[in-house]
């Protein structure tokens, strides 16, 4: 809890104080009401009734008043001693704490018993008429008082039985909605109503009333249902209203992406739950998001997008895409003379621009291998222009590197065609890749690129590809023909073309996101 212990117990005792001392003023005020205008007859200011009229009764009142406030003040701070002092509550505590509403209202009902048993007999040693009249008056305003102050209390005792909540207490019986609602309604609607009935009986078998003075009863009850109900219907609603207005708040904040959105948890009943699992839902969500990025960033945007939109399984389709392969010149001399945190640093900066590059050309980072980075232009998303996207990536890549990580050099090479795409491993463990002669291709001609490392190399078919679109055939220009090369480990002679050095314009609109998300980007089929 936020307030400091003693600012606690000083709210805590402050408000249970008030709580105590407007329920017993309400009551206070019905008994007068109805002994001295509602129920005038008989009447309890008879000559010989002085010694309790001027005596017994403020005696009793103020020694009830002090050993009420007295009693329910040390008992609540006894029982609250977790919170006061900040610690963690144990479930003695959390039991204790969740009946303190309870107890607090039972020595208030105590207390007016006892005022009602001792007063029915004062004053019926004198008057025996007046023994159903004290009975009828006493006890409903003992229920009216027991009714305001279990609301009140509950009221105030409120963030105590929150906290209980967020230390993942719960309630052992959801009843605190339906209690504060049926006090509600016993102390507003039910306890006048049952009064009316009472004077209407009273009135008809006592021959003495007159239709005055039945009127004047049933009047004074009616104003006690209009002044009890609204006050109890506004202390309820407002314990709910207010929760739940800061969880539509809070799902608004939701809805607009902003998932730091917890909500105080200051209610003790299901409302308290309700908040409570509003934000282990939104904890649930952070997670999940948080866990999405994670794995975007490991298999890549897209195919993490894929894999939890549907089922993936084992097995994949055939694509035409473009595959560009970038491999580390040196790699053995690089980790030989440096330390391996150095080395760790320089491949990341490496890759760095390798993804900053893939994910501006529409590409997908596929998988780092070691010191080697394959990326795939056309799966799981297709693109309109593949085998340009790729070109255009791989000039880019070989134009950044001597600038961006000039400590390190690499191969680059663009290879195109048909591929399986698709998850690729065991049903415990999988995952995305392409498999086919471009990716080959592509390994193949990253290694003829080491001999020139500032122009990447291409194959035949993925200049020609490129060159059948318009944003490709651009790109095409930017490439010449070198040589035929019988590529190792392939039967037949490769059209190599390479890169013509140069600055290479983004293709994309926005600035990408190289954690792996795509931003903009060229048009889909």
């Amino acid at each position: 809890m936020s307030e400091s212990g003693l600012r606690q117990r000083i709210r805590i005792q402050t408000l249970l104080t008030s709580a105590l001392v407007i329920a017993n003023a309400i009551g206070a005020a019905i008994v007068l009401a109805l002994v001295l205008v509602g129920i005038p007859t008989p009447s309890v200011l008879a000559t010989e009734l002085w010694w309790v009229n001027y005596i017994a009764l403020p005696i009793y009142v103020g020694v009830a008043f002090v050993v009420g406030i007295t009693v329910c003040t040390v008992t609540a701070v006894r029982r609250l001693q977790w919170s006061i002092r900040e610690r963690e509550p144990t479930p003695a505590d959390a039991r204790r704490t969740q009946r303190l509403p309870w107890t607090l209202t039972m020595i208030q009902a105590t207390l007016w018993f006892i005022g009602m048993v001792g007063f029915t007999i004062m004053y019926g040693i004198v008057e025996p008429e007046l023994i159903p009249k004290i009975i009828f008056v006493t006890g409903m305003a003992g229920l009216v008082v027991v009714s305001i102050g279990y609301i009140l209390i509950e009221f105030t005792l409120r963030p105590v039985a929150a906290g209980l909540i967020s230390h993942g207490f719960r309630r052992r019986k959801r009843t605190g909605l339906r209690a504060r609602w049926v006090l509600a309604w016993i102390a507003g609607s039910a306890i006048p109503l049952v009064g009316i009935l009472l004077v209407v009986l009273f009135g008809v078998f006592r021959d003495d009333t007159t239709k005055i003075e039945l009127f004047i009863g049933v009047t004074v009850l009616a104003l006690v249902g209009l002044v009890t109900g609204p006050i109890l219907t506004i202390l309820g609603s407002m314990s709910i209203t207010g929760p739940i207005r800061s969880m539509q708040k809070a799902f608004g904040r939701i809805r607009s992406g902003d998932l730091d959105s917890d909500v105080a948890v200051y209610d003790g009943t299901e409302v308290g739950d309700l908040q409570a699992g509003f934000n282990d839902m939104v904890a649930g969500l952070r997670e999940r998001e948080r866990m999405r990025d994670l794995f975007g960033k490991h298999v890549g945007r897209e195919v993490a997008d894929a894999a939890l939109a549907g089922d993936p399984r084992l097995g994949g389709t055939e694509r035409i895409v473009a595959a560009l392969f970038v491999d580390v010149i040196g790699s053995t001399t690089l980790t030989a003379n440096r330390a391996p945190t150095e080395v760790v640093g320089l491949l990341n900066d490496f890759f760095a621009v390798i993804v900053d590059e893939v994910i501006g050309h529409d590409g997908l980072v596929n998988k780092f291998e070691g010191d080697a980075v394959l990326a795939i232009f056309g799966a799981p998303i297709a693109l309109s222009d593949p085998a340009g996207s790729a070109l255009a990536a791989a000039r880019a890549i070989a134009d950044r590197l001597p600038g961006a990580v000039p400590e390190i050099s690499a191969g680059i090479g663009v290879g195109y065609g048909p591929v399986v795409a698709g998850n690729v491993g065991a049903v415990e463990r999988f995952e995305y890749t392409v498999i086919g002669d471009p990716v080959n291709e592509s390994a193949r001609l990253s290694e003829l690129a080491k001999r020139d490392p500032r122009r990447p190399l291409a194959s035949r078919p993925a200049i020609t590809a490129a060159a059948r679109t318009e944003s490709g055939a651009d790109e095409v220009r930017n490439w010449e023909e070198l040589d035929s090369v019988t590529l190792r480990g392939r039967p037949e002679p490769t059209v190599v073309f390479g890169g013509v050095p140069g600055p290479v314009p983004r293709t994309t609109a926005d600035t990408p996101d190289i954690a792996g998300a795509r931003i903009g980007g060229r048009t889909r089929r």
